[in-house]
């Protein structure tokens, strides 16, 4: 007999799997993600990926203004556009990860690197420490960049890379 693998979840952790149908997102004047769902209102509440490198829209946490989880979107092409465009938004601005096109620029000094990049959101200059605690690599190809104010940056395939923006980052490998 085979199981709903999110009904099965459910059931041994108690988590809430939130069904299209019953949300309803809006944004508030503040500019504040709210939800109605069934008979309750959250005037505000925060979208978390539950598998924020692998499964974008997939398994989103929907949190209370106390970080107390709502439920759990397991899709959210299950959604409706304009719902699903509300909840995007807040995934973008919280999870904003300009992906890299080229290394302009690298200096590793002190156990901290300095960079100058050029992204799809335009030129960034930001610091990392230490390679070893910024450089995270997603798979064989692709890796995330922390800077020192938490920030994230991608670079989503190294191979599609300049060969001066390249060689600058497999020196850090």
């Amino acid at each position: 007999m085979s199981t709903n693998l999110p009904d099965a979840l459910a059931e041994y952790a108690e988590i809430v799997f939130l069904a299209p149908e019953k949300c309803k997102f809006s944004m508030t004047a503040g500019g504040f993600l709210a939800l109605e769902y069934g008979e309750d209102k959250f005037p505000v509440v925060s979208a978390y990926r539950s598998f924020p490198l692998t499964l974008g829209d997939k398994y989103i946490s929907i949190r209370d203004d106390k970080e107390k989880e709502i439920g759990i979107i397991v899709d959210l092409a299950d959604f409706s556009s304009d719902q699903a465009n509300l909840v995007r938004a807040e995934l973008e601005r919280r999870y904003f990860t300009p992906v890299v096109e080229t290394v302009v620029k690298m200096k590793e000094e002190f156990g901290y690197i300095y960079w100058e990049v050029i992204t799809d959101r335009g030129p960034r200059r930001f610091t990392s420490r230490g390679q070893h605690d910024s450089i995270v690599p997603v798979s064989d190809t692709r890796i995330l960049i922390l800077d020192v104010d938490g920030n994230r940056f991608d670079v989503p395939d190294v191979r599609l890379l300049d060969a001066k923006s390249a060689k600058l980052l497999e020196s850090l490998m």
